[in-house]
């Protein structure tokens, strides 16, 4: 078969096999598809199937669909956040900055400083540190993995609980956009990488002067002209965020962020972001699972693999609800809006997946450590929405 028929397989396995089980399971409330698809892509992926199939992953998901399926994955993503990124009012981020300010900081440190202690207390014993990896670096690292928050998987669960374009929604906006730009900053640091904080540094500053020519640009043409200039800069921002180390991810957010939602139609950009998550998101979601490489998780065996992820769960959401619930006696919130904002701030598979693969990569972390994150990752991620919805109810109704 050609590259082409075979990436029409995969796309068909992609589309058809979490839908069929999310729709079997009837769980929506425990496991939504986005959910599903991360889990799906893991066991489809070479760390399960592929180990007890090799034969049936070698010709699915040979090298050349694995590149196509990463490029359609890649700017389905850009896409997403960038209109989640026009979503969002600068105006009232401006207005709303010391507590945006100091939310982020702490819904980001506590549960980095939580994962760190977890991490000492699992450094204790050897095979967490990677060949090339140092002792403060993989504390750093597991800390940070502990305090993520994945925007893309974020927005499609404050959409499922209709609270996107509400102010509650904003808020979480903000203070989830702020974290993500601090983990690739923190990456960097952890790698060890002064000349990829210079680029950031760099990009931060052209890009703030780019997007001032840019909102000239589009308070004059037409929409169907900004749409266009829409994707030519999110391409351009994409890129050059990813040079500068900070991720296309952050940079297609950015790129949205200082538009002004009215300049486009708001019936547009609905059906602009339903047909991304019916068309093209799903490539994404289970091509971040494929992507997974579970290694060989021998040197300490399954039980302290698992025992190491419920370890750094409970870092993960104490630290994250602590943090949260600090902010809110800070800045007077109402009561129970600490907890609905922390447990949103739980969603973490996606970014979180994406980072520790780079500190595997670089050999900092051992394949048992990237086990027990992923593990944690996707239990978090679970949780958010049972835990979630009585929550907002009951805030709904005080």
């Amino acid at each position: 078969m050609g590259t082409s028929e075979i990436f029409l397989i995969a796309l068909t396995i992609i589309l058809a096999v979490p839908w069929l089980v999310w729709r079997l399971l009837d769980r929506d409330d425990y496991a939504p598809l986005v959910v599903v698809q991360i889990v799906g892509g893991i066991l489809l992926g070479p760390g399960v199937l592929g180990a007890a199939f090799p034969g049936y992953y070698a010709f699915v998901f040979n090298p050349q669909v694995i590149g196509a399926l990463n490029g359609v994955a890649w700017w389905a993503v850009a896409m997403f956040v960038f209109i989640a990124g026009v979503e969002l009012d600068l105006g009232d981020a401006w207005a709303n900055r010391r507590e945006t300010v100091v939310t982020a900081t702490s819904a980001l440190l506590t549960p980095l400083a939580f994962g760190a202690l977890a991490a000492a207390a699992l450094l204790t014993v050897p095979g967490w540190i990677g060949p090339k990896g140092g002792y403060f670096q993989v504390l750093a690292g597991i800390g940070m993995a502990c305090a993520v928050t994945a925007l893309p998987i974020l927005v499609l669960l404050m959409e499922r609980l209709g609270i996107f374009r509400e102010p509650l929604g904003q808020r979480l906006l903000r203070y989830a956009s702020m974290d993500d730009v601090a983990i690739w900053g923190v990456l960097a640091l952890i790698l060890l990488d002064w000349q990829r904080i210079g680029r950031q540094a760099l990009f931060l500053a052209i890009f703030a002067l780019a997007a001032w020519g840019l909102r000239w640009v589009m308070g004059r043409v037409r929409e169907d002209d900004r749409w266009h200039i829409a994707l030519i800069w999110l391409a351009a921002v994409g890129f050059a965020a990813d040079w500068s180390g900070l991720h296309f991810m952050v940079g297609a957010f950015l790129a949205g962020a200082v538009m002004d939602a009215r300049w486009f139609d708001q019936a547009r950009r609905d059906g602009f972001r339903n047909f991304l998550l019916l068309a093209v998101m799903p490539v994404f979601f289970l091509s971040t699972g494929l992507r997974t490489q579970w290694g060989q998780v021998g040197g300490l065996g399954l039980p302290a693999v698992f025992g190491a992820a419920l370890l750094l769960l409970v870092a993960s959401v104490a630290g994250k609800l602590i943090g949260v619930r600090i902010a809110g006696r800070v800045l007077g919130w109402a009561k129970g809006e600490a907890s609905v904002i922390g447990w949103m701030l739980q969603t973490k598979a996606l970014i979180m997946i994406i980072f520790v693969n780079v500190l595997l990569d670089k050999k900092i972390i051992t394949p048992e450590t990237f086990t027990a994150l992923l593990l944690m990752a996707v239990m978090s991620t679970m949780m958010t929405m049972p835990v979630v919805r009585p929550r907002l109810a009951r805030l709904r109704a005080g």
